[in-house]
């Protein structure tokens, strides 16, 4: 992402801009829906808000940058304040990559329509010129949304996964799974780091799911 600065600067304010609403409508989902469960801790920390400042880590950030991996600040919540905290603290969890494949959806139906205003409308160079604008955040707010909801469904912690599917299993098998979480992110590590081919273990797992979704909402559209 970062060579795009240099190649076509234009194009990389739009995949920063798309950055941004991603980890926002990511970070908030979770934040909402702890609040709708009975935990008023993501509110006491102002996360109930669509706003990135509340929501971007600035490392993490640079991280996506520079290594394609990266982070938004979690949003916290306390289990003892939820009724039913291992079922809630999945739906929590849950709520986050939900929030970011229904809102790459709503931004694909957009899409359609606004392209076909682009091309209506060539002969009127303001109009024009902002439906293409649009159509070109568009695309990359679509599939950094699905490459942000995908990626965070892998069962393991800290990612969303991992208590999603504390949440399905069990008593027993739950309490087993619960086991894992310190090692966590050195499974994470593991997964994300480059070897044989230059291509992580986690990027042969997830890329064809994000592809086939992809060349659904987007088809004929080479993503970046």
């Amino acid at each position: 992402m970062l060579g795009l600065l240099f190649n076509n600067p234009l194009v990389f304010i739009f995949w920063i801009v798309a950055l941004a609403i991603a980890i926002s409508v990511h970070e908030a989902a979770h934040a909402f829906a702890a609040d709708r469960l009975g935990d008023p801790t993501p509110r006491l920390q102002g996360r109930l808000t669509l706003n990135p400042l509340a929501h971007l880590d600035p490392i993490g950030t640079v991280m996506l940058l520079f290594m394609r991996f990266g982070w938004g600040k979690p949003v916290v919540f306390d289990p003892f304040n939820l009724r039913h905290p291992k079922r809630d603290s999945a739906i929590i969890s849950l709520a986050g990559p939900t929030a970011n494949f229904i809102f790459a959806i709503l931004c694909t139906l957009l899409l359609r329509i606004l392209t076909n205003v682009h091309f209506t409308f060539l002969t009127n160079p303001v109009v024009g010129t902002a439906a293409y604008i649009v159509v070109g955040i568009l695309q990359p707010i679509i599939t950094l949304n699905i490459v942000l909801g995908v990626f965070n469904l892998v069962p393991v912690h800290p990612l969303d996964g991992f208590k999603i599917v504390e949440g399905i299993l069990p008593g027993d098998y739950a309490r087993q799974w619960h086991e894992l979480e310190p090692y966590g992110m050195i499974f994470l590590l593991f997964l994300i780091f480059p070897v044989f081919g230059g291509i992580s273990p986690i990027s042969r797992i997830i890329s064809p799911i994000i592809d086939a979704i992809l060349f659904v909402l987007l088809p004929g559209v080479k993503v970046i």
